[in-house]
This record gives structure tokens, sequence and C-alpha cells, in this order.
């Protein structure tokens, strides 16, 4: 059975590694001052984001490597278990980590907007790869923020603490899009596949037996993450993945309905339960029922 470290708090995955705490719901560590350490399994109760120079990770993506070595982000968060599991083998690490409790956030603005960071739910193949000036930035704010953390406790220092994660948070989010960006060639190879897959599912009549096919679906398809599949898709196409689905699925409704194919047949050779629903997805795409757009062909004929 796999030992797994579970890290409540802050102090938990500090105690591990041999940091200091200064605060009880944040820490910044840096790993060259406490390495050795052993490797562990984590189940984590906090949000981490771990920037790490050396890396076990494979860069290759698609078709392509990239050489962004010197510093590779991985973000956690509540819930999930990360890391590797601890065989008695003490490795030397330099990078650093920040972990934060959840209750750091209350009642702050980062308490609601910290789900819209889609990152957090990345697979560790999909972390961020930064560049040099990137890493840099990172670790100056890293530091920061640990300074910050050392000061003796006053009325404003959470507050102050918060705005600093909120800065690291936009900072990934703009390397992200950065990473996005470059990676072009191989988001439009996974446009390409997606599409084929769509295509494949209805041709293949999957959606008889499995029902309407869902983002989940595509991304397990093509061995990523759904966070990491929607964003690339938005990034790629701008517009969501499940509502490119969408779009694909009325398109084959129309495609149907103009070959005079009734309603409640195209909605059940689609894959819908209801005829209403397909309706009301018809609707909410093309701003016309089904039976209008029929009447509509009509007219034009």
């Amino acid at each position: 059975m796999s030992k797994i470290l579970k890290v409540k708090n802050v102090s938990d995955y500090s105690c591990y590694v041999g940091a200091t705490d200064f605060h009880p719901w944040v820490n910044v560590i840096d790993f060259a001052e406490v390495s050795p350490v052993r490797h562990c399994l984590n189940n984590y109760g906090v949000y981490g984001i771990f920037l790490h120079d050396e890396s076990e990770i494979d860069l290759a993506y698609g078709r392509g490597k990239y050489d962004y070595h010197k510093g590779t982000l991985i973000c956690v968060a509540p819930g999930q278990i990360g890391g590797k599991e601890d065989n008695g083998e003490e490795v030397y690490l330099t990078g650093w980590a920040l972990l934060f409790h959840p209750d750091l956030l209350h009642g702050t603005h980062l308490e609601k907007e910290i789900k819209e960071y889609s990152f957090f739910d990345y697979r560790i193949n999909e972390a961020l790869h930064m560049t040099d000036e990137e890493r840099n930035l990172f670790i100056s704010l890293m530091r920061q923020t640990r300074k910050e953390i050392e000061r003796k406790h006053d009325a404003v220092q959470n507050a102050i603490i918060v705005e600093y994660i909120g800065l690291m948070l936009n900072f990934c989010q703009r390397f992200y899009n950065r990473q996005f960006m470059t990676r072009e060639p191989e988001n439009s190879d996974v446009l390409m596949k997606f599409n084929n897959l769509l295509r494949n599912y209805f041709d293949e009549n999957q959606q008889l037996s499995l029902g309407l096919p869902t983002v989940q679906y595509f991304a397990d398809k093509l061995c990523m993450s759904s966070n990491y599949f929607g964003d690339l898709i938005k990034k790629t196409t701008g517009d969501t993945a499940s509502n490119y689905i969408r779009q694909y699925i009325v398109q084959e409704a129309k495609n149907q309905l103009a070959s005079g194919t009734g309603v409640a047949q195209v909605a059940y050779s689609l894959g819908f339960e209801y005829s209403q629903h397909l309706s009301r997805m018809f609707k909410k795409q093309t701003g016309m029922t089904p039976s209008e757009y029929c009447l509509s062909i009509q007219n034009k004929k």
C-alpha cells in the first residue's frame, strides 16, 4: 500500500521537508535550503505552487520538444494527490514552493476567483514550462511573499499576502497563454484529432449507446485533462470545447431536418433522450426551433 502524506495544513508539508513556518496558513519554501529531501506522495488539503529547476517531467508535447527545463511549474489544489512515493531516496532539489490553506482566502476576492484558474486541475504532463525571464520574475515574487510572511503579523499582512498570491496566479495564466501560443502547430494537430474523433463518434453511432459526447470523452481520448483540453481548444478556436460539440450536433440536426427527417427521429439518432432537449439546444444555437427551421427551408424553395 502506498504511503501518502496527508497535507491537511501547510505545516504538515513544512515539517516533512524541514522548513520553518512563520504563518499558520501560508509558507514559501526554498528547496535549496532544505535539501536533501525524500520523495513524498501527497494528499493535499491546501493549494500548492511548485517551481522545480530539476524536473523528471518529459517535456515532449505532440511532435515537438520544449527546452523550459530551468523552470517547470506545477499547481495543485485541495483534494488532489501528487508527488512521488517515498522510496527512501534523498534528492537534492532547487526551486521553490508556495503552499497556502483555503482559510487564508476567506472573505477575500480570491476566495471565489481562484476557481477560475483552471491550471490547478492540469495533469503533471501539462505543467507550465517557463522561459528564463518568466522563471526569474516568479522567483522574485516568491521571495517578496516570503519576506512578507516572515514579518511580524499586523492587521494588513494577510491582505498583502493574498494580493501577492493573486499576482502570481495571474502571471501563471499569462505564462500558460504564452505556452499555448508557442505550441500552435501542436494545438492545430489536437484540433484536427478532435474533429476526427467527433465525426467518428457519430459515424460509428456511439451516441446511441453512450449518449451525447462530452468534453471529458475527447480529453480522455487525447490523453489530456478536461481543463487543459478545454483551455487549448478555447485558445485555438476562440470557443469552448462544449460549444464546439454543440455546434457540430446542431449542424448534424440541420442536415437531417433538411432531408425531411422528423424532429423526434433526428433527436433519437443524435443521442438525445427527449426531442425537447434537441429543440432547446437548437434554439439556443440558431435562434429558432427545429420546426421553425424546417419552415424556413420550405419557404426558400
